[in-house]
């Protein structure tokens, strides 16, 4: 692939890139995100830790994009309990189900209350219960249908997993002492152990070498497949950036993680994109404005979310299915309601000269952010 990154082709090929986004609406603390110990020796934390194992599925898991932690009329707390036997809404979406973990675990620290180990345990059960046989994780179950059956990388569903498995059986904190028992650990252990295998079974190669991943791949065949109309089979930086960091941080990596490593890095390196600056700009109500304009001056490289497969070249879509080379090219509610260029690979540059330099200096590469 030829790399993409003078300004004359980004400029014939309409490929707005972006330094930093700026404009972006503060994000409300999420509770359910807090980690200061003091807070979970509080009442108002026991309080949203009665209403998270509420909302706790009978599967184990729980639904996402739910506010969990503002108090609930009697009328919305019945609901809520009877809409726990649903088993069509568990995932681990958006940092669903990990994130109300991590929660109860701190809780449970704090209080020693039994209940809510009670629960983080059956969430660690649902987690196990979602792997497929080849390692990987879908991004619903039980019961996917759909494209929620594949393998799913996407906004960092099966990472945020794996990161909470291995969490549990290095008994990291909040994980450590009477939370888990050794059975447990070792199932959590064997889990990511697979993972990686999996992780390692999807990365795209091309000619024999070892490229990225797409955001969700087959669960048969490995391949990239296809989700929402707009997410085409391609090449993906953003959740590829996720699925490098998680490798580089193996503490004894063999030769096939080493060059799954070095390959993820030159192709993110090959395909930055220089000279143009993306931003998504707050415009109120829960509406952006995307905006992409060349910008010599930009510091930073960034990188498209997708690039296809066939030519490697960024590409962004509508809702039509249909790819296209620039943001005029497709409507205003995908333009400006999805991210379509990040600047997450660069956070990979400085982790991967100290991780060569550690475990494969022969084979470190020489690379320009």
């Amino acid at each position: 692939m030829k790399q993409i990154i003078s300004l004359c082709l980004l400029t014939l090929l309409a490929l707005p890139l972006a330094a930093q986004p700026r404009g972006e609406k503060p994000k409300r603390h999420n509770p359910l995100r807090e980690k200061r110990s003091e807070f979970f020796r509080t009442d108002e934390a026991r309080r949203i830790g009665d209403q998270v194992l509420m909302w706790q599925r009978v599967t184990g898991g729980w639904p996402k994009n739910v506010d969990m932690a503002s108090p609930m009329t009697e009328a919305q707390r019945q609901q809520v309990l009877a809409d726990k036997q649903r088993r069509d809404d568990s995932t681990t979406d958006n940092n669903a189900t990990t994130m109300q973990m991590s929660f109860l675990a701190r809780l449970f620290q704090a209080t020693g209350d039994e209940r809510y180990a009670e629960g983080f345990h059956r969430g660690l059960a649902y987690l196990l219960s979602g792997q497929y046989d080849n390692g990987g994780w879908p991004q619903f179950w039980p019961g996917p249908s759909g494209y929620q059956v594949h393998i799913t990388f996407n906004d960092d569903a099966m990472v945020n997993t794996m990161r909470m498995l291995r969490a549990v059986y290095e008994e990291q904190k909040p994980y450590q002492g009477a939370l888990c028992d050794k059975k447990l650990e070792n199932k959590a252990k064997k889990a990511f152990k697979r993972g990686i295998d999996c992780i390692l079974k999807t990365q795209i190669v091309v000619n024999g070498r070892p490229t990225v991943w797409c955001q969700q791949h087959d669960r048969e065949t490995f391949l990239p497949a296809k989700a929402r109309a707009y997410e085409l089979p391609s090449y993906c930086t953003q959740e590829s950036a996720a699925l490098v960091e998680l490798l580089m941080s193996l503490p004894k990596p063999n030769k096939r993680v080493k060059q799954a490593i070095h390959g993820a890095m030159a192709w993110l390196d090959s395909h930055k994109l220089t000279g143009y600056r993306y931003e998504r700009i707050h415009m109120g109500d829960h509406k952006f404005r995307a905006s992409l304009t060349p910008d010599p001056q930009a510091k930073s490289p960034i990188w498209a979310r997708f690039y296809d497969l066939d030519e490697e070249r960024p590409f962004v879509c509508d809702r039509d299915g249909v790819p296209k080379r620039s943001l005029d090219e497709i409507g205003e509610e995908r333009r400006n309601g999805y991210a379509w260029y990040n600047t997450r690979p660069a956070e990979l540059y400085p982790l991967y000269e100290k991780w060569a330099d550690k475990y494969d200096p022969e084979h470190k590469l020489t690379l320009h952010l």
